[in-house]
């Protein structure tokens, strides 16, 4: 996601309804992971509110705290994963010590549904652009990689990333800014579809021709319209 869901539009909840619905369950479990965020309490006591426990099973799984599950048996125990924004490249450092990006990949290739807003999304894919190292946007590459490419998520609401993204030839998958609250949905590694809790967002495809980045926008459906 590059934006929305329950931390960024808490009375919007189309993004966060449309993941429960992909697990086709009743009352799936879902486990929120917030080690972007540095385990903020704020943010975790936010998800609780959010996700009402008459519709799903809620979990979440701090890694900054002593008592961790055997990862891989937990996280394959879930239905839904769900990461927090943050700081990605901490995120990633504080996963690989923990070997949680195995346990991740495991999870994924057994179908537990991965999702995540901001650093949560941009996760997944092989590269993108961040402001993990301070107010200026850097590239961050050895990504999880479970996705091709690279990501760029608040491409219109900070337009240094998109000047970034302009200098940076690679396949890009790119969602549209703060403002337009996005999700690009992948099934296995295969793009899916683009979708949107906001009328009149957009997604973009970035791909280097002639030496210059070219947009293609994707066609965007709006989760509130009939499906």
């Amino acid at each position: 996601m590059n934006g929305g869901g329950f931390s960024m539009e808490p009375r919007n909840p189309l993004l966060d309804d449309f993941i429960l619905g992909l697990t086709r369950k009743p009352r799936p479990k879902v486990c929120f992971v917030p080690t972007a965020s540095g385990d903020s309490d704020n943010y975790i006591a936010r998800f609780y509110r959010s996700f009402d426990a008459s519709r799903c099973s809620r979990s979440h799984l701090p890694l900054f705290h002593g008592g961790l599950p055997e990862l891989a048996k937990f996280l394959c125990e879930q239905d839904v994963i769900y990461g927090s924004g943050g700081n990605t490249a901490n995120m990633l450092a504080v996963w690989r010590v923990h070997a949680m990006d195995k346990a991740l990949s495991v999870a994924w290739r057994k179908g537990v549904v991965l999702c995540g807003v901001s650093a949560g999304g941009m996760c997944w894919f092989e590269a993108g652009i961040t402001n993990s190292f301070g107010s200026r946007v850097a590239p961050l590459r050895n990504r999880l990689g479970f996705l091709k490419g690279a990501f760029y998520p608040h491409y219109n609401g900070e337009p240094e990333r998109r000047r970034a993204a302009s200098r940076a030839p690679s396949r890009i998958s790119a969602s549209p800014g703060r403002r337009r609250r996005s999700r690009l949905h992948f099934l296995g590694d295969r793009f899916g579809e683009a979708i949107s809790s906001r009328p009149q967002a957009h997604a973009y495809r970035v791909r280097w021709a002639n030496g210059k980045a070219v947009e293609d926008p994707i066609p965007t459906q709006y989760l509130g319209a009939e499906r």
